[in-house]
């Protein structure tokens, strides 16, 4: 039973540890291409 919750938890921390490496991977990038100059308008 105990592996079975054990094994549960590892499955569990490793897909939090996915989502958190997709959400936070490449955000450095899009804040830099905002802070480039806007095109003009007109």
């Amino acid at each position: 039973m105990w592996l079975i919750l054990l094994e549960a938890l590892g499955a569990g921390l490793l897909l939090v540890l996915i989502v958190w490496w997709t959400m936070f991977s490449g955000r450095k990038d899009l804040d830099e291409d905002e802070d480039k100059d806007p095109p003009a308008k007109g």
